[in-house]
């Protein structure tokens, strides 16, 4: 490609179709809604559906909204997802892999029966929905993967080792997919969160120690805002970022500088 050809066009996602896990609630309605704004229609497979507020968002950009009400960890949820944006949406060109869970204990407590559904959930869902859409990236020479990993992919995982294990996991299962896949046309890639101002950090950042801890660690001197994900998201879901291959994106306000 030469350089004048460049325009803001290789960051739309017109005609593009999404299926992004959890994507009707927390980070994952982020990323839906961002992707939608920048042209993608949207599937959203989840266990739960809300309140028809994501269909709301998402229609209101013109884009077209499916919901498939599932439980990914299922083993036949993959084949079902993928028939799904085939059937419905018509097409599949990006996968943004955004449900997960956290479960807190100490490591003395901390048994299987958190550690199994987080695993399942967290990694082996993951790489189920992505193996599931392999055969069509590769057919059709083209595909994005985006899976969310976290800043504990990096830092140990106090009170959550499960947490921290899965989001390490995430990011040597993007790589190797990466490593294969990328011969075929195929971005897989990771955005790895810091700490946000989510309903889920409400009690820490409602805590003045606590939060000041965290402040203390965050160059930029705030928590994150759940749109500052957004444009990450866009760029890995576009053509501007088709070199762009086994990279952990952190969006952390510097937290891993200091």
């Amino acid at each position: 490609m030469d350089i004048t050809e460049f325009s803001l066009d290789f960051f739309s996602l017109r005609g593009k179709v999404a299926v992004v896990t959890g994507g009707n609630s927390g980070l994952g309605q982020a990323f839906a809604l961002a992707l939608a704004k920048a042209g993608a229609d949207i599937l959203v497979p989840s266990i739960v559906d809300d309140d028809g507020t994501t269909r709301s968002l998402i229609e209101a950009t013109g884009r077209r909204y499916e919901f498939l009400e599932i439980d990914i960890t299922d083993p036949e949820a993959p084949d079902r997802v993928i028939a799904e944006a085939l059937g419905s949406l018509g097409g599949l060109d990006v996968i943004v892999n955004s449900a997960g869970m956290s479960k807190l204990g100490s490591v003395e407590e901390f048994s299987r029966e958190k550690w199994d559904p987080m695993v399942e959930l967290n990694l082996t869902a993951p790489f189920a929905l992505s193996r599931a859409a392999v055969d069509h990236f590769i057919d059709q020479g083209s595909g994005k993967i985006i899976n969310i990993a976290s800043l504990f992919a990096f830092l140990g995982g106090q009170s959550s080792p499960a947490y921290a294990a899965t989001k390490h996991g995430i990011v040597g299962f993007t790589k190797a997919y990466c490593d294969e896949l990328a011969q075929h046309g195929v971005q897989v890639n990771a955005i790895a969160p810091g700490y946000f101002a989510t309903a889920l950090t409400a009690t820490t950042r409602a805590d003045p120690d606590a939060s000041g801890r965290i402040l203390e660690h965050i160059p930029a001197g705030r928590w994150g805002d759940v749109a500052d994900l957004m444009g990450a998201a866009v760029f890995l879901a576009s053509r501007a970022s088709d070199y762009v291959n086994g990279h952990v994106l952190t969006v952390d306000g510097g937290y891993l500088v200091r």
